[in-house]
């Protein structure tokens, strides 16, 4: 694994500032490091960063959060293509790509191949992925149940309409219309 940068080292809410300004268009990186070293001075941290640093930190900044919108658009794919209720196909495609990125998570800190910068950003990510299984199993379930309220409703509806209409009838046994409503019913 290479050397950690000087970028990493600096104080938390340094690096914040710093974040900030290379993600405003109105701030060139020059600026940004300027202000990082003067922000550095000011609280009296001795240590301070170079443009070259600077550069190549932001360059990794951008092709992490370039990484993370593909990821986001494939997401969105392949909710567009499998459609957005619960469960089913989609909750067990969510869930399966929860699983692979902790794997491949898991792998790359093994390897060492994840940064101080961007394993923050990887963990919440998952974390909201696993967060949105959590959810979609919760509003499966819902819809589940209200699916089998309102079939129940259904049934109880025709139920009473058939018992009146047999109810009437000559000939028919109440021993029968029972038989007939509780198989409506789906009573054994």
């Amino acid at each position: 694994m290479g050397r950690i940068g000087s970028i990493p080292k600096l104080p938390e809410n340094v690096r914040e500032a710093l974040n900030g300004w290379l993600r405003d268009p109105g701030i060139p990186q020059t600026e940004a490091t300027e202000r990082t070293n003067a922000l550095l001075e000011e609280l009296g941290v001795e240590q301070r960063v170079s443009q070259s640093s600077v550069n190549r930190y932001d360059l990794r900044m951008r092709k992490v959060g370039r990484q993370l919108q593909e990821s986001r658009e494939v997401a969105e794919a392949w909710i567009a293509r499998l459609g957005s209720t619960p469960g089913g196909k989609l909750g067990h495609l969510v869930t399966e790509v929860v699983r692979v990125l902790a794997f491949d998570l898991a792998l790359k800190i093994k390897e060492g191949k994840l940064t101080e910068e961007s394993l923050p950003g990887v963990v919440a990510l998952v974390n909201k992925l696993a967060l949105m299984v959590q959810r979609l199993e919760r509003a499966s379930g819902l819809s589940v149940a209200r699916e089998e309220k309102i079939r129940r409703s259904e049934r109880e509806k025709a139920a009473e309409v058939a018992e009146k209409t047999l109810s009437n009838q000559k000939g028919i046994s109440s021993d029968t219309i029972d038989t007939i409503r509780n198989r409506i019913l789906g009573v054994s």
